[in-house]
C-alpha cells in the first residue's frame, strides 16, 4: 500500500499584493502542480493520492479553475483522485461540491460524508470533510467508534490544526494531536498547516505542493506514503515549481553587494525565484542610488517577483556629494534642510532621507543631460 499524500492546492488563490505578472504564474502553478504530482505518484507506483482539504482557495473558484481541475486530475485517469473539502471550501449545500460530485470523472472520489469506505483491499479511509468554515468541534472525533472490517488498516483522512495558536478565538476544526492512537490509525494524513511537518510517526501535515508564502519551514512537497512496514515509510517528493525566499542584508557599501547576489540561485533557476528583500545599512548616495539601480534595473527582471523595503537603508552624503547639489543655488538650502530632517528619525526622517537621495539623482541626470547639450 503506496501512496501520496497532499493537501492546501488552494486552486484559485488570487495572490493579491503580486504584480500582474507573477500573479498570473503563480496562479497557473498551482494547476500545473495538479500534472505535476500525477508525474510524481507515477514514478513512485502510487496509485492514489489523497488531497487533505482546501482542494481550491474559495468555494467559488471560478468555471476556469474548476474546469481545469477536473480535466488535469482526468486526464490522470491511471491515478485515483480523493478530494476532501477543507476551511477554504467547506462542503455547503448546493455548492461547488454538490456540482463536483455530479461531473466528476470516475477516477476521483469527492468525501462528502463523514463514513468510512474500502479505498483498496484491506485499507479503509476514514475522511472528515468539512461542512463549515469554522467548528468548535474535533472533525475527527468519530474515527475512534468507526466500524470497519476486522483486521483491516484505518486511514485518517482530515484538515484542521491539531494546536490553539492562541489568537483570542476559540480554536476552529481543532484535531486532538494523538488522534492517529486514539484510533488505531495506521496513518492520519492532515492538512491545513502549510508546511510539512511531521506530528507523530503515524501523523502528518504534507504541506502545499506549491509555495505561497515567504518564511515556511518546508513546502512545495508531497509525500509518498509506504504502508508495508509496522511503522510508515514517509519520504518528500518536491513538486513545487517557485522557491520563496526571504532575505535581509546589511550594507555598509555597494560593494557588498555582489556577494551576497552571488549567494541566491543561480542565474538560470532566479526566474522562479519568489524574493523578499529587506536592505539595511548607511551608505553613501552614490552607492545607495547604484544599489537601488542594480537591483530594481537588473534584479527585479531576474527573478519571478521582487519584493523590495529600502526603508532601513540610509544615505548620508559625503562632502563631495552633498557639494554636488547646486552648490550656489536654492536647492543647496534644500538639500541642507533636507540632511537635517533625515539626521532626527523617525517617518519624517526617512521621508526627508528618501527625498534628499532624489534630489541627488535629479541633480545628476540635469547635469547630464547639460553636458550632452554643450
Amino acid at each position: 500500500m503506496r501512496f501520496i499524500h497532499t493537501s492546501d492546492w488552494q486552486l484559485g488563490k488570487p495572490f493579491g499584493r503580486v504584480p500582474d505578472q507573477a500573479r498570473a504564474a503563480l496562479f497557473e502553478a498551482r494547476l500545473d502542480a495538479i500534472d505535476t504530482l500525477a508525474a510524481a505518484a507515477r514514478r513512485e507506483g502510487a496509485k492514489i493520492v489523497l488531497v487533505a482539504g482546501d482542494v481550491f482557495d474559495s468555494p467559488e473558484p471560478g468555471d476556469r479553475v474548476y474546469r481545469q481541475a477536473l480535466t488535469r486530475m482526468k486526464a490522470a485517469s491511471d491515478i485515483r483522485w480523493v478530494l476532501l473539502p477543507g476551511n477554504h471550501d467547506p462542503a455547503r449545500a448546493y455548492g461547488l461540491w454538490s456540482r463536483l460530485v455530479g461531473e466528476a470523472p470516475e477516477n476521483v472520489t469527492v468525501c462528502l460524508e463523514p463514513q468510512p469506505f474500502e479505498l483498496i483491499e484491506g485499507f479503509w479511509l476514514l475522511p472528515a470533510p468539512l461542512q463549515f468554515k469554522r467548528a468548535l468541534d474535533d472533525p475527527t472525533a468519530w474515527f475512534d467508534h468507526a466500524e470497519i472490517p476486522a483486521g483491516a488498516k484505518r486511514i485518517g483522512l482530515a484538515h484542521g490544526p491539531i494546536r490553539d495558536f492562541g489568537s483570542g478565538e476559540m480554536a476552529a476544526n481543532l484535531i486532538a494531536a494523538d488522534r492517529a492512537r486514539r484510533s488505531g490509525l495506521t496513518y492520519l494524513a492532515l492538512g491545513d498547516w502549510h508546511s510539512r511537518r511531521e506530528i507523530d510517526p503515524y501523523t502528518y501535515y504534507s504541506g502545499t505542493p506549491e509555495p505561497d508564502d515567504f518564511d515556511r519551514e518546508v513546502s512545495g512537497v508531497a509525500l509518498c506514503v509506504d504502508l508495508r512496514a509496522e511503522t510508515p515509510r514517509v519520504a518528500d517528493l518536491p513538486i513545487g515549481r517557485y522557491q520563496w525566499t526571504a532575505e535581509s542584508w546589511s550594507l555598509s557599501s555597494g560593494a557588498d553587494l555582489e556577494g551576497l547576489l552571488a549567494g541566491l540561485a543561480g542565474a538560470g533557476e532566479r526566474q522562479n525565484l519568489v524574493l523578499r528583500l529587506k536592505l539595511s545599512g548607511l551608505v553613501t548616495l552614490t552607492d545607495r542610488g547604484v544599489l537601488r539601480d542594480r537591483i530594481e534595473s537588473e534584479l527585479a527582471h531576474e527573478v519571478r517577483w521582487l519584493d523590495l523595503n529600502l526603508d532601513d537603508l540610509h544615505a548620508r552624503p559625503t562632502d563631495a556629494e552633498f557639494a554636488d547639489i547646486d552648490a550656489n543655488g536654492v536647492l543647496r538650502g534644500a538639500a541642507e534642510r533636507l540632511q537635517a530632517l533625515a539626521a532626527e528619525g523617525g517617518v519624517l526622517g526617512k521621508r526627508a532621507a528618501a527625498a534628499l537621495e532624489r534630489l541627488y539623482v535629479e541633480q545628476h541626470r540635469a547635469d547630464r543631460v547639460e553636458a550632452r547639450r554643450c
